[in-house]
């Protein structure tokens, strides 16, 4: 079959892959939405269970109206959620950081360091050079 004898034109081929794309907002949209209610901390779980059921079954409007009443309150949440998680990480890697073994040249350095401070004997540099190397 020819591609000119198509029965489906270019337009419904555009306006389909339109259409696909605003369904993917759409469930993207209701997802964040039910993320928000279930993550925010001011509501009770009343309210949680009808702004749900009101999303659920009135999707439109409810989605319009969560956006209206809540919409600056869900960005506020949603930075606070990435800076929590930006602090955590953070720490976490801090954490990592300090609690690594210290690398062989490292120990090597310190030893060094405490033999020219004359904290440790030649022997005794020797002794631990010889197990920080066989380690």
């Amino acid at each position: 079959m020819p591609l000119a004898d198509s029965s489906y034109p270019l337009l419904n081929v555009f306006w389909s892959i339109f259409i696909f794309f605003l369904w993917v907002i759409w469930i993207w949209i209701l997802i964040s939405i039910f993320i928000d209610i279930f993550r925010s901390h001011d509501l009770s779980g009343w309210a949680k269970a009808l702004w749900v059921l009101f999303v659920l079954f009135l999707p439109l409007l409810g989605v319009l109206v969560y956006l209206i009443a809540r919409g600056g309150q869900m960005h506020e949440r949603a930075v606070r959620s990435a800076r929590q998680q930006d602090r955590e990480f953070r720490h976490y890697v801090q954490q990592a950081a300090t609690s690594a073994p210290a690398s062989v040249a490292d120990q090597l350095s310190k030893l060094a360091d405490l033999r020219d401070r004359g904290v440790i004997s030649a022997e005794e540099f020797e002794r631990e050079k010889a197990k920080v190397l066989a380690a």
